[in-house]
């Protein structure tokens, strides 16, 4: 009896070409299929709130339409390309700087890496010369172009020096395994403080550039080195070890903010 006549011999499986194309026509469409569905409750929300309740048509249906087909290719393609860049050159290079066992160069990649997205972070730009308008219109600064990029610069610096310096304290963190609660704690407990001390115009700037840090730079590559940490350490665990940093980075912006207006 010919092998391919024996039924007790098992065979492999020969998939068809339409099956290898519809699988990976699939698996590359999952990217879109996952950004659309986040973006479905937001165009619920938006879609019932304007017919429902405001009972008014969508205004220019066909230009937001297309805006939302790039948003939804946008979102796709920028997810995948953390996946696929951003997170495991994070972790390589928490590995590659663990495994050579130079805690100095660590602590120079850390602020590094914290300071140069964070400068780079469109949010905050943004923020910033929005801030730096708004001092000059209520004169606590020059109403000049020289004195608003000097103090919108400044911000940004600021902002970007205790992102830097947050990075550091968190990887010391996971290097000893400080419990990250009462690092927390501690810290708000210091913004809460220096609330009452710092100019009244320059809080609401403090509290909002805490959030303007953790976006679409910093959060990845923040994330991807303190799970890359976690995962190389020995004893560290990655899911109790390996975040917190992005706590951090969105902590200390509020504190050396206020004390730039304190001392701006």
């Amino acid at each position: 009896m010919h092998p391919a006549d024996n039924p007790l011999v098992s065979h492999p499986y020969k998939v068809g070409r339409l099956r290898v194309i519809w699988h990976k026509t699939r698996k590359a469409a999952e990217p879109l299929t996952d950004s659309a569905l986040a973006l479905v409750p937001i165009v619920l929300v938006i879609g019932f709130f304007q017919m429902v309740v405001l009972r008014q048509p969508i205004p220019n249906f066909g230009q937001m339409m297309w805006g939302l087909l790039q948003v939804l290719l946008g979102l796709a393609l920028f997810v995948q390309g953390l996946q696929m860049a951003l997170f495991p050159i994070g972790e390589e290079m928490a590995y590659n700087f663990v495994r050579k066992g130079s805690l100095s160069w660590l602590l120079v990649f850390a602020f590094a890496l914290g300071f140069g997205t964070t400068v780079a972070e469109p949010a905050l730009i943004a923020i910033a010369e929005e801030a730096a308008r708004i001092a000059a219109l209520e004169q606590v600064i020059a109403n000049s172009v020289e004195a608003q990029s000097s103090y919108a610069i400044g911000l940004r610096l600021t902002v970007a020096l205790a992102v830097g310096i947050a990075l550091v304290v968190g990887v010391f963190r996971i290097l000893k395994g400080w419990p990250v609660q009462y690092l927390i704690i501690g810290g708000y407990f210091g913004v809460v403080l220096m609330t009452f001390f710092a100019p009244p115009e320059i809080i609401g700037i403090a509290y909002d550039s805490g959030g303007v840090t953790t976006s679409t730079v910093t959060v990845p590559l923040v994330a991807a080195l303190g799970i890359g940490l976690a995962h190389t350490i020995h004893g560290r665990d990655p899911l109790i070890d390996g975040f917190g940093l992005i706590a951090f980075a969105s902590l200390t912006p509020m504190i050396f903010v206020m004390a730039f207006g304190m001392l701006y």
